[in-house]
């Protein structure tokens, strides 16, 4: 039987000038950045490199921990980062006060070439929540050429190029490399996305950082990588709740380099707990966004009873805020509580080749 036990992961943190507090105030992640525009919550990124916290409140990188255990990532995660010990996709919570910039990421092939072989930047936004006027940019209103683009840039005039799409809560949003996109004032989302840190900023509304000095701009790369075609507007995905016995699943989206799934968990009523089993050969990145509860060993061993598990001891409690790493071929577990868990999981890239 597996010994690989899941364990709860501190945040690193961040301090962009767009950002807020909400990490901090809505999900009490004790963090110091001021402003607090985004929380690392599961990352191996050298820009920001999340802990293990031990029972002793002792931290140690989760790079070090993956670099004495690689086989908590799994196959499918191993086969996305060249056997690297290190995790192939990068969890996130932003908090824009402000709006972000208007930007675009690189694929793949255009990072590895040009940025010291890191990864491209493929992502997914989960909208926690949003003011009643929020919205974000995404994608060209009509079809441009490069040097148009570069002209409205010098002039200010960019964002009459651009659409703006409403947002609400619950709202999901797939950003591929290439498109020119901003997140807007007022929205707190949980992306997942390629661990990379790669962004291009095509303006900036003139805004200065604490120096007083307007931040950079990447025109020339920009322009390499983006998408001058106007597209459709983004519409949400169809959704299905899947039910059973103490909770609900539903997939909230999937690519070839991860997938992301809402786990609705309700046993506050319910004397069986509801089994957790990572059979898929990729560890488990747990984000908890709404509620509390507990995670649980589970055994063959003793009395079974319904499920085949009996739960011989609490590993720990989980409340909002919390992200669980579970190893890959963990041992078996069984949830309890009333809580709103993301499940994120790496997919296994060559069936999507």
């Amino acid at each position: 039987m597996s010994t690989n036990k899941p364990f709860l992961l501190k945040p690193a943190s961040k301090d962009n000038l767009w950002g807020g507090s909400r990490p901090n105030d809505d999900f009490n992640l004790g963090l110091e950045s001021d402003p607090l525009a985004e929380a690392w919550v599961c990352s191996t990124h050298p820009d920001g490199i999340s802990s293990l916290v031990s029972g002793n409140g002792e931290c140690e990188s989760l790079t070090s921990m993956l670099a004495v255990h690689p086989e908590w990532l799994g196959s499918h995660a191993l086969t996305l980062t060249c056997g690297k010990s290190e995790l192939p996709i990068l969890i996130k919570l932003i908090d824009a006060k402000k709006d972000l910039s208007v930007q675009v990421h690189p694929d793949d092939e255009y990072a590895s070439t040009h940025e010291n072989g890191s990864l491209g930047k493929t992502e997914l936004w989960y909208v926690l929540d949003a003011k009643k006027d929020s919205s974000l940019v995404y994608v060209f209103n009509r079809d441009v050429s490069a040097e148009v683009v570069r002209k409205s840039i010098q002039y200010g005039l960019i964002k009459n190029m651009l659409n703006t799409v409403p947002v609400k809560r619950n709202d999901l949003f797939m950003v591929h490399p290439g498109t020119v996109h901003a997140i807007g004032a007022g929205c707190l989302i949980v992306e997942t996305q390629e661990s990379s840190n790669i962004t291009y900023r095509l303006y900036d509304y003139d805004r200065v950082d604490k120096n007083g000095q307007k931040r950079e701009l990447h025109i020339d790369k920009a322009l390499d990588v983006v998408n001058l075609r106007s597209s459709l507007l983004p519409r949400q995905p169809m959704r299905c709740l899947k039910y059973r016995n103490g909770c609900a699943t539903e997939l909230l989206g999937r690519c070839k380099y991860f997938q992301v799934e809402r786990l609705l968990l309700n046993t506050e009523i319910n004397r069986n707990l509801v089994d957790y089993r990572t059979e898929d050969n990729s560890f488990h990145a747990l984000l908890v966004v709404d509620g509390c509860g507990s995670i649980s060993e589970a055994t063959t061993s003793g009395d079974t009873g319904e499920g085949g598990y009996n739960v011989e001891r609490l590993a720990f409690n989980f409340f909002k805020g919390d992200c669980i790493f579970v190893p890959a071929e963990s041992i078996p577990l069984k949830l309890h509580g009333k809580a709103q868990i993301l499940d994120v999981i790496v997919n296994d890239i060559s069936i999507f080749t």
